[in-house]
Parts: C-alpha cells; structure tokens; sequence
C-alpha cells in the first residue's frame, strides 16, 4: 500500500526511475480500488446503460490518470528507455504485448541518463563501505560477505 501511496503523491512526477516493485504494486492496488468502484457502482445501480461501470469508477479512472502515467513513464526510465515508448501500445496487440515485457525487464543497474538506481539505498557518506559495488556485484550472483 506504501508504494501505491508514494505514486499517488508523485503524481506529475515524471522524471526519475520507478523500481519494478513500486509500478506492479500500483498497479495491483490500482485495480483491487478500480473493482471496489466498479461494484459500488453496480450495487448503487448508477452504471452506465448497459456497462459494468458508472460514475464513480469513471471519477476515480480520471484522479488516478496522471499517477499511473507518471509510474508508467518512470518505469519506462529504469530500463533506460524514454517516455515516448508509452506510444508503442497504439500497435494493435504486438504494441501492449512489448509494453508489457518493458515493464516486466529488470532496471538498469546503477546510474542512468534518468537518474540513480532506486534499488540502491541513501546512506551516510561517511561510511567505509562501498555499497554501489556491494549491490552490483550481489546483482552479479556474487557473494557479498566477502565485503564484509
């Protein structure tokens, strides 16, 4: 629910990176809340004539717009691709399907022309350990309590 909260609040942010962990929680709270809607919408009998869903499921569609092209694009970012690549899905069938790998690929490793690796923790500077070559070389299959 965290990573759904922190989309929320960035929701014009569409620089920097988004881990695969924050785009696919969103995504997953996104559509248990777009259900909810959907069946308060039918239980209230305010649906549209003949659709599954109604007003409020269209409210909650148009608030929650921005976030998840805001994560969308930030996601898009930690595989160091652009954007513009959210257009590939106006190819009928082929455009969704290799959208959906790219949000499914794992991120760049380390810092790219949109920002730092999120996975990487913010830690005191004085600190003795390298833990960028830490992470990369765990990321690598090697063991890390050489490090140590």
């Amino acid at each position: 629910m965290s990573w759904y909260i922190k989309c929320i609040k960035n929701y014009v942010n569409f620089s920097g990176r988004a881990r695969r962990k924050e785009y696919w929680f969103f995504v997953l709270f996104n559509s248990i809340f777009t259900s909810i809607a959907m069946m308060i919408d039918n239980l209230a009998n305010i649906t549209y004539y003949g659709e599954i869903y109604g007003y409020i499921t269209s409210i909650y569609g148009l608030l929650t717009f921005l976030p998840n092209f805001a994560v969308l694009v930030r996601r898009l970012h930690d595989t160091e691709r652009s954007g513009w690549w959210v257009f590939i899905s106006f190819v009928p069938l082929v455009g969704y399907i290799w959208l959906f790998v790219l949000t499914i690929m794992e991120g760049n490793v380390g810092e790219n022309y949109y920002g730092d690796d999120p996975k990487v923790e913010i830690i005191d500077e004085d600190d003795d350990y390298d833990y960028y070559n830490n992470y990369k070389n765990s990321r690598d299959g090697q063991d890390l309590d050489k490090f140590y």
